[in-house]
């Protein structure tokens, strides 16, 4: 099959299987069809797939990824004086790392909205739609909501990383209080403790709880250094930490933070 085939094909099999999405016509162009796929992908609830999709999904995918290009975590400069923590501005899913930090919500379920722009979004729609199905069997098991400043551990399936952990920052909607960014750290210090638990050892950090979660960027990447740098001082496990910023602003703010 070639790229386009398999989108089609993966398109068509999810229309089949959300027959409420059957009339939606197959658009003409690349991109178009993409954010179909990817539409569908968002949308899909947590129910098994068959061997035939998983098996044309996964080719597809990876091919896609082949063609955005993937980035070695082991060839990214370290900062200066932390021989151990890299500072890189990117795409976190064309990532080749140990782990992955994802920003999930607390039904760790992965973003519903149809190619909405949060990393949950697009590090489900990425990894394809096995990371959906094991995070519901895993909140399945839980019996309730992810707690904030908790993690889990789930393969990364088709992005380039070998794992994903999920955890869920604190939400901001008045002024910022200690118990926040107490909560804030928290989700810190449970990656790590879960990656070295499971023998990460490079893993790379989005900017937890600064997106639509409204956390101030500034107090963020403070915390976010301060708890890394103070957890590298007794682990020796972990060889790589990562912290990828996507906007110019952070990638200013940890630049002076990791200078210093």
């Amino acid at each position: 099959m070639t790229q386009e085939e398999r989108r089609i094909y993966l398109i068509r099999e999810l229309q089949h299987e959300m027959p409420q999405y059957e009339n939606l016509a197959i658009p003409d162009t690349e991109d178009q069809q993409w954010r179909l796929l990817r539409s569908l992908f968002n949308v899909r609830p947590p129910y098994p797939a068959s061997k035939d999709f998983l098996k044309v999904q996964d080719e597809y995918l990876s091919e896609m990824i082949r063609q955005r290009g993937i980035t070695v975590a082991c060839d990214l400069p370290r900062v200066k004086n932390d021989p151990k923590i890299t500072l890189w501005q990117g795409d976190i899913t064309t990532l080749r790392c140990d782990a992955i930090v994802n920003a999930a919500n607390s039904a760790l379920l992965g973003c519903w909205q149809p190619c909405h722009s949060c990393i949950d979004n697009i590090v489900h729609s990425l990894s394809g739609v096995e990371l959906r199905i094991k995070c519901n069997e895993i909140m399945q098991a839980q019996g309730h909501e992810e707690e904030t400043g908790t993690a889990k551990i789930t393969p990364a399936y088709n992005l380039p990383c070998k794992y994903v952990l999920h955890t869920v920052g604190p939400i901001i909607s008045g002024p910022l209080r200690k118990s926040d960014c107490d909560l804030l750290a928290s989700c810190y210090q449970s990656c790590l403790e879960l990656a070295a638990e499971n023998e990460v050892q490079s893993i790379a950090f989005c900017c937890i709880s600064t997106g639509v979660f409204h956390f101030p960027q500034e107090r963020a990447a403070e915390i976010a250094v301060k708890t890394v740098r103070s957890f590298l001082e007794t682990d020796s496990s972990i060889q790589q930490v990562i912290f990828n910023v996507f906007t110019d602003k952070d990638l200013e703010i940890y630049q002076k933070l990791l200078n210093n």
